[in-house]
């Protein structure tokens, strides 16, 4: 049981008109499951809590944007039968719909074509790695989304990827024949975009956290450098390991 809506792209009108998706990718935070490149330096315990963190502070940031805007927080989650677990995660006024399909291309395909069918207006698909991300450039999405004419909107990450990619009608060739988790993939991106005549609205850089690199990052810039704001539940997290574990656990070797 969940007290979350569970949208079903098989009933059309399950949401208001005019809003704008802003829906997080992710997996059930489990132990072993998620964040495993984290594993060393973390414990598999502390990435799934990292990445708990991590969602918290997303829908916080969502939360802000749909208190301004037309947008509505989405957590487009997998495996189905764990819903409970987004519980204590996620505010109760985000709706739930499943991941379908098989690689990350077909995941992102149908969870647009789905949240269309639902009734959204617009569709902004995010990932679960980039908490620091700020509520602006979710705002600036799906300000972009609802403009006339067609777009898509990118948020370039600085490794090669995207953060964000949003639209207000499917492009299926935006998610075609591009080498996923590589360096490639915002390039690619961009060259079926150009393929396709769309225009591509980019957002501010973020960064991914999904290995030593980037923890070391995320735990300099938030920790280190007592970012006020930013990512406050990642933060938190971040300073109870240093309090425990020491700070040699963020550094580089």
């Amino acid at each position: 049981m969940t007290r979350h809506i569970i949208l079903d792209p098989a009933i059309s009108g399950m949401v208001p008109p005019h809003l704008c998706a802003l829906g997080i990718m992710t997996k059930v935070p489990q132990p072993g499951r998620v964040k495993t490149r984290l594993t060393p330096p973390l414990a598999p315990e502390e990435s799934a809590e990292l990445n708990k963190c991590f969602l918290r502070d997303l829908a916080q940031s969502i939360t802000e944007v749909c208190a301004q805007s037309s947008g509505r927080g989405v957590g487009v989650y997998t495996p189905q039968g764990e819903e409970s677990a987004y519980e204590e995660l996620l505010p109760a006024d985000f709706f739930l719909i499943p991941q379908r399909g098989h690689d990350f291309g077909d995941r992102l395909v149908f969870a647009t074509e789905d949240l269309l069918k639902v009734g959204f207006a617009a569709v902004c698909l995010i990932n679960s790695d980039s908490p620091t991300v700020p509520a602006s450039s979710f705002a600036e999405a799906a300000h972009e989304l609802a403009r006339p004419g067609d777009r898509i909107v990118l948020g370039p990450s600085d490794d090669g990827g995207y953060y964000l990619i949003g639209m207000a009608r499917l492009h299926r060739r935006a998610f075609a024949e591009i080498d996923w988790s590589t360096e490639r993939v915002f390039e690619q991106t961009m060259q079926r975009a150009s393929e396709m005549g769309v225009e591509v609205h980019l957002l501010p850089t973020g960064f991914d956290v999904d290995d030593r690199a980037t923890l070391h990052r995320l735990w300099r810039e938030l920790v280190q450098a007592e970012a006020a704001g930013v990512a406050p539940h990642t933060a938190q997290y971040l300073q109870h390991l240093v309090e425990r574990k020491g700070n040699a656990l963020f550094e580089m070797k």
